[in-house]
């Protein structure tokens, strides 16, 4: 048998990116050996759980293969002794000293061959594949398994790569979304390519960013607007440019930093040109004075002191953004201290910055 008539080695590639996985290569099997059951069990070495996939008469191997449940690999079939890459028939897999098993396999009317194989992915991933039926499952399905063992393990190889950058992916997401931070991509048009999940809950930060016809990225401000464009022109013809950082909103607190992308490589259509990071805070500054009244036992009054203190850099710039004497700051200031346990401006900060307001 050949493994590439009727697309099957197309439908086993294109099953990594179906739901359920592979449903198309194993209905392809199924057609091409005229099997009555095919199944797919794949299964970190480390792990109970195993994840079946099935084409056809499904319940023939639950029946007379896993009599007792089957759902644990090893209780009626040496899966774990199966070398990789070798075909195995039915005698061999089945433990006939077992009177038990031995009965189960000569009572099951609809069983008559198995063919099974087990391939391995340097991760630790197993993947076996079973194809059971009438006579016709015999010579030519083994050299068909065979055939198709290689490409197996590519396939569950690059499961597995993508399945570990899913996981990547999403722990570095929910990092980025407790510190309030997020990344996009652009093109040389300032068009999105890519994003953080969280890219919607970004642009929701005092609307200082939006998504704009045909994906565009589009600042609130006119003049930061004509900024962004400019540089990002400038980075399609010069990648070692400047990094540039934009402050969008004081109160909530959001700002972005625009980076030159350096790889040349990119598996995309359009190759972006810029990174764009986004930091900010989704509460507004009465909202985290709240918070500080809460956690240090501040006054309101100093609660919004010390919030300030914490966004610039002397206490004669905190107290005119709040329209106090430098005195009156100073003397709020002992209090804040004395409250938070700061022994000075740049321990306030510390604390303050690094506090539950950092992820809540």
């Amino acid at each position: 048998m050949r493994t590439d008539d009727d697309s099957l080695l197309q439908s086993l590639y294109e099953g990594m990116f179906e739901a359920p996985l592979w449903r198309g290569f194993l209905n392809k099997l199924l057609a091409k050996t005229g099997a009555d059951t095919v199944k797919l069990l794949f299964q970190p070495s480390d792990e109970e759980r195993i994840i079946e996939l099935s084409a056809g008469n499904a319940a023939v191997l639950d029946e007379t293969m896993l009599p007792e449940g089957g759902r644990r690999i090893g209780d009626s079939i040496a899966f774990r002794a199966m070398r990789p890459n070798r075909v195995y028939a039915e005698d061999e897999l089945l433990d006939l000293s077992d009177t038990k098993q031995r009965n189960v396999f000569s009572n099951a009317e609809k069983f008559k061959q198995l063919r099974a194989i087990r391939v391995t992915e340097p991760g630790g991933l197993d993947l076996w594949l079973l194809c059971s039926g009438g006579r016709n499952i015999g010579s030519a399905t083994s050299a068909l398994l065979t055939a198709l063992a290689p490409h197996l393990q590519i396939a569950l190889r690059s499961h597995a790569a993508l399945e570990r950058e899913r996981f990547r992916s999403t722990i570095t997401g929910q990092a980025f979304d407790r510190l309030k931070m997020g990344w996009l991509s652009l093109d040389a048009g300032c068009h999105i390519i890519d994003a953080t999940d969280n890219l919607d809950q970004l642009f929701q930060w005092g609307s200082v960013l939006r998504r704009g016809r045909y994906d565009r990225l589009v600042p609130a401000s006119p003049s930061i607007d004509r900024a962004l464009t400019s540089l990002v022109k400038s980075y399609a013809v010069n990648r070692d440019a400047r990094p540039q950082a934009f402050n969008l909103s004081k109160d909530p607190w959001v700002e972005m930093l625009v980076t030159p992308h350096q790889s040349l490589t990119f598996a995309g259509s359009r190759m972006p040109v810029a990174i764009v990071y986004i930091s900010g805070d989704r509460r507004s500054q009465a909202d985290r004075c709240d918070q500080l009244v809460d956690l240090f036992g501040l006054l309101p009054s100093e609660a919004r002191l010390a919030w300030m203190l914490a966004h610039t850099t002397s206490i004669s710039e905190a107290a005119d953004a709040l329209g106090l004497t430098v005195e009156t700051a100073r003397n709020y200031s002992k209090k804040i201290y004395a409250k938070t346990g700061a022994r000075g401006h740049a321990e306030l900060v510390r604390i303050i910055l690094t506090s539950v307001l950092a992820i809540s």
